[in-house]
């Protein structure tokens, strides 16, 4: 299994979008007091307007009309990261990953170097802490019909793009390449061929089912209401449970639960609560403890699949550094200074990232395959990436800009009818 993926951000439907304030209800004292603990150290750390949570009835009956949500920073350096991660899971792919596409084993097309771009395949872990934090941030204050419609409306006009350019390149353009049927192609636009049984037609598409169960989490999560101490629950209890039920080899737990994957967003939504609610020795122990976690899994599972695909054997605390370093970078992008760059240019290259994620794989392997033979391999690597990165920016130009947010408004629209008339 090729373990490397792209995690898609939605940071800029956080910044002017809107959070239904009317019939808030707080279900207990409890939770009238953090939602009242939010509002306040928000407003001491950002100087705007207080994030808050509706009660689930509201949320789920109610389509939201009055809205005000809290302005919050823009974390430009997140989307920089987002992009640096990609550019790393590619370079993994080109450089490191054992593929025949140069004709000759990898490591000798690049043999000063492929050792060290072998770790750009931790971009995943980077990618899941950074959802961790964006999604939590994207959640509060949302409706589960909101939340959902953000979510479809972001991820699938790019991807059904992404799975119909793949599928033209595998069956016409390639077809003596990855062997994949129609059908195949046609239950990969559901982004739900993973618990359908069928193979997909990209190797990085897994992830994305991975970010579906964590969207489903963060659903109940919104439906039941945000709280901080819900927030907190789910961080200490949620990755010790999935590790627990990878001891009881039950694969339908394993599935649902992502023990390997389980701190990561973990993490990142404590980095969150860092952020909005102040530094507290209880959050930094809390973190420290998914980063153990999420560091023991990956050596035993996502490092250990690295060695497999690249050839090399490396000592493990490599693995250790490798997570602790994307824990630390989320961390001084969110939590320091560094998060007021406000540096467009980095938004431009967060959007670039999960189109790049969606083609970058098969097409840079058929044109490596390609012009290997005839130009410099440094050239070849420059040009591959150079066609991909084109090719991510005209996704995003043409489909995801224009209808990413119209899918969004009629997704939300239809699930707002059928809460009305359930009413």
């Amino acid at each position: 299994m090729d373990n490397t993926s792209i995690i898609e951000g939605d940071l800029e439907e956080v910044h002017g979008a809107k959070a239904d304030t009317s019939d808030r209800k707080p279900a207990t004292k409890q939770d009238e007091f953090d939602s009242v603990a939010q509002a306040d150290l928000i407003n001491s750390k950002s100087g705007h307007q207080a994030l808050t949570s509706q009660s689930a009835a509201t949320r789920m009956a109610k389509a939201p009309d009055n809205r005000s949500r809290t302005k919050m920073p823009r974390f430009r350096l997140l989307d920089g990261l987002r992009l640096l991660a990609a550019l790393s899971v590619v370079l993994y792919h080109f450089t490191a990953f054992r593929t025949s596409a140069w004709g000759i084993p990898v490591s000798q097309v690049f043999p000063n170097f492929s050792g060290v771009t072998a770790f750009g395949a931790f971009g995943v872990q980077l990618f899941f802490i950074i959802s961790g934090f964006v999604i939590l941030l994207s959640a509060w204050g949302r409706s589960v019909g909101e939340f959902t419609a953000s979510r479809v409306g972001r991820l699938f006009p790019g991807y059904w793009v992404g799975v119909a350019l793949t599928s033209l390149l595998l069956l016409v353009v390639r077809p003596s390449g990855v062997d994949i049927t129609i059908t195949q192609s046609l239950v990969n636009l559901t982004m739900l061929q993973d618990p359908l049984g069928v193979d997909h037609i990209d190797g990085v598409y897994w992830t994305l089912w991975a970010e579906l169960k964590f969207y489903l989490i963060m659903g109940v999560l919104i439906a039941v209401g945000i709280t901080r101490n819900r927030i907190i629950a789910v961080c200490a209890l949620w990755p010790v449970i999935a590790a627990l039920a990878e001891r009881s080899d039950s694969k339908l737990l394993i599935h649902l639960l992502m023990p390997e994957y389980a701190p990561l967003f973990a993490g990142g939504m404590i980095l969150f609560l860092i952020f909005s609610q102040g530094s507290s020795v209880f959050y930094w122990i809390l973190l420290g403890m998914n980063f153990i976690i999420a560091a023991d899994q990956a050596s035993n599972g996502h490092f250990q699949a690295i060695q497999k695909y690249t050839g090399y054997t490396f000592p493990d605390y490599a693995c250790w550094i490798a997570v602790g370093i994307a824990f630390l970078a989320v961390g001084a992008a969110t939590l320091t200074r560094l998060n007021r760059i406000s540096w467009a240019s980095l938004s431009t290259a967060g959007a670039l990232t999960f189109p790049l994620y969606l083609v970058h794989e098969q097409w840079g392997w058929w044109y490596i395959s390609l012009m290997s033979p005839i130009l410099p391999h440094k050239i070849v690597l420059a040009a591959a990436i150079s066609l991909c990165l084109v090719m991510a920016l005209l996704i995003w130009q043409f489909v995801e800009k224009p209808y990413g947010p119209r899918l969004r408004r009629a997704i939300q629209s239809g699930l707002t009818t059928m809460a009305r008339r359930n009413a």
